[in-house]
């Protein structure tokens, strides 16, 4: 069962419930990236192409092994009340019970997603390098990819697991070209090769 509540209110003054409602009803920009993170309503331009290519065909290599009553979803919001969190993650996977299920029609908890996958871009990479990374592990969502083409050095693929006390530990960190497999329930070996910057 997903709790959607938090027993603190951030330093902004606003609760959970105050910050979803402003999240649902400003009329932000068209195409913008809206997301809350902890506590603070974050706007960014919509995912370059390299980012949307990159989720595409990662998706492809996802849909081919998981159940028929799951779905790989692209920019579907997921609540992470207790990091006062509504996260838009590239990919995410969930079964369709979830988003069937009754509750609020925007967003959907993530303590119910089977892996979220982040693309970083110049303008979020530490986003999704720290505060998002907490989350998804307070969340305790069993797997985290997050594909870095803008990590310094080399563009990265990192998975995390084993989520612990709001951590995750790394599972493997491999080059863009090289092969990473993400284990069970999905056993896939994804081709990061496929990636543009690989």
């Amino acid at each position: 069962m997903s709790a959607l509540s938090v027993e603190h209110e951030p330093e902004n003054g606003y609760g959970w419930d105050e910050l979803v409602r402003l999240w649902e009803e400003t009329d932000w920009p068209e195409g913008c990236l809206v997301e809350i993170i902890e506590g603070i309503i974050t706007v960014a331009p919509a995912p370059s192409k390299r980012n949307a290519l990159t989720a595409t065909r990662l998706a492809r290599q996802v849909d081919k092994v998981i159940p028929e009553d799951w779905g790989v979803f692209q920019n579907l919001a997921g609540a992470v009340p207790v990091r006062q969190g509504l996260y838009i993650p590239d990919l995410a996977v969930f079964a369709h019970s979830v988003l069937e299920a009754p509750g609020p029609a925007n967003y959907v908890p993530l303590d119910e997603a089977q892996l979220v996958v982040e693309i970083t871009s110049g303008r979020n990479a530490n986003h999704d390098r720290v505060e998002k990374l907490r989350g998804y592990a307070m969340a305790e969502v069993p797997f985290y990819l997050l594909l870095d083409p803008w990590h310094s050095g080399a563009p990265t693929a990192t998975l995390y697991g084993e989520p612990r006390n709001g951590m995750y530990r790394v599972l493997a960190a491999v080059k863009y070209g090289e092969e990473l497999h993400l284990p069970a329930p999905f056993d896939l070996t994804i081709d990061t090769s496929v990636f543009p910057g690989a």
